[in-house]
């Protein structure tokens, strides 16, 4: 549920709601159950010690490819991202891996305050789940890896739209959007 959501439905600030769900989390360790945050959205999931558990008992065939591996990990190393950033450090269209991950829950579009003619892309609760931690900052080598991808967009130069136009990161064309991950121009 998004934190704005809940707290208007509880009647309590957004500051408030960050001390509630602080509360709610220790109460909730040690019991199975664990509260999942992100940047935008608060979920209650099985807890990182019975997970295993329960997913042996639903396992199914989710593969996602290396494609969609490559994806959320920008989008987790790198924070929230739009789709001409993710193509700039993939080095090839993703609209095809962005639509499946959002199909299967794993990431959320959300409206970007910079440019209103692109998405971001954010990891869900539900994903932060699956992998087992509470914060994306919890993930393994979070530091290290977050401060490679930087260097690695600072070292490639501007980010530049399909028309070889400088960009800020904010992609503007739509024409891609029909693709698939094919490699850009």
């Amino acid at each position: 549920m998004s934190l704005r959501v809940l707290a208007s439905k509880l009647n309590i600030e957004p500051n408030a709601l960050n001390a509630v769900l602080d509360i709610l989390s220790e109460r909730l360790a040690g019991s199975g159950l664990a509260l999942i945050q992100s940047e935008t959205e608060v979920a209650l999931a099985v807890s990182p010690a019975v997970s295993a558990t329960i997913e042996s008992a639903y396992a199914e065939d989710k593969e996602i490819g290396d494609a969609g591996l490559e994806v959320l990990s920008i989008i987790l190393y790198r924070g929230a991202s739009t789709k001409s950033r993710i193509d700039y450090i993939r080095g090839v269209n993703t609209s095809s891996t962005i639509r499946t991950l959002l199909s299967r829950g794993l990431i959320e579009r959300t409206s970007n305050p910079s440019d209103s003619r692109e998405y971001l892309y954010r990891p869900t609760a539900e994903l932060l789940a699956h992998l087992g931690v509470t914060r994306v900052e919890d993930l393994p080598n979070y530091g290290k890896i977050s401060a490679t991808l930087t260097a690695f967009e600072d070292q490639k130069g501007p980010i530049n739209d399909s028309h070889g136009r400088h960009t800020d990161g904010h992609h503007t064309d739509t024409d891609d959007l029909a693709g698939g991950d094919q490699a850009s121009a």
